[in-house]
């Protein structure tokens, strides 16, 4: 039991230290290496607890897909850091404006804070028996029956940002020759095709 209480309290002291370097960091490619770390404690917390199929969830999804990606995009974006320190202190008053209404909105919704009697209720519910219900099993029921509502609208809300996302980054640019499958497709067959008819020993000249 202590060494298990000292690995969560080692596996919570680096997830927070790295959650805080992500913002921290200049390098945005130090950052995403941060954020890597933060996903690997995190998922070592999730094994404390016992839920080794979140603990590799996360690993094998975020680790291994998203944050890679992350690395990649921020590797090929060849962000000039010396440019965006220049307008730091250009910007610094909207930033400062922006940071301190959500510091009051936070404070706010904190005041305002009380406990649910259904939340206390679930927390004193008795846990699946694992022994009939594997873990895997129970998550699925806990997040597809009690909670299917909240899990569409975080799906709706992850779609609605990545169209978002496209369509601000969507340029189009004068001069740049872009594959049109219509009419590639709709081509026919004179327009594609050319049949030279070359003699013994001739050649065809382009």
């Amino acid at each position: 039991m202590m060494i298990q209480t000292l690995a969560f309290y080692v596996f919570a002291a680096v997830t927070v230290v790295s959650a805080f370097m992500v913002i921290a960091a200049r390098n945005p490619v130090h950052s995403v290496l941060y954020l890597i770390l933060a996903f690997f404690n995190s998922a070592a917390l999730f094994l404390l607890m016992g839920a080794e199929f979140i603990a590799m969830i996360l690993v094998i999804v975020y680790v291994g897909a998203v944050a890679v990606l992350f690395l990649f995009v921020v590797m090929m974006l060849d962000i000039n850091i010396a440019e965006l320190r220049q307008g730091f202190l250009k910007y610094l008053p909207i930033g400062a404006a922006v940071g301190t209404a959500l510091f009051a909105e936070l404070l706010l919704v904190l005041g305002v804070w009380t406990t649910s009697p259904i939340a206390n209720e679930m927390l004193r519910a008795k846990a699946p028996d694992l022994a009939r219900m594997s873990n895997t099993q129970a998550l699925g029921q806990l997040i597809y029956t009690d909670y299917l509502f909240l899990f569409q609208a975080a799906g709706m809300v992850l779609l609605v940002a990545m169209i978002g996302a496209i369509v601000l980054t969507l340029r189009t640019r004068p001069g740049v020759r872009r594959q049109r499958i219509a009419d590639q497709i709709g081509r026919r067959r004179e327009e594609a095709v050319v049949l030279v008819k070359a003699g013994v020993g001739e050649g065809v000249s382009s």
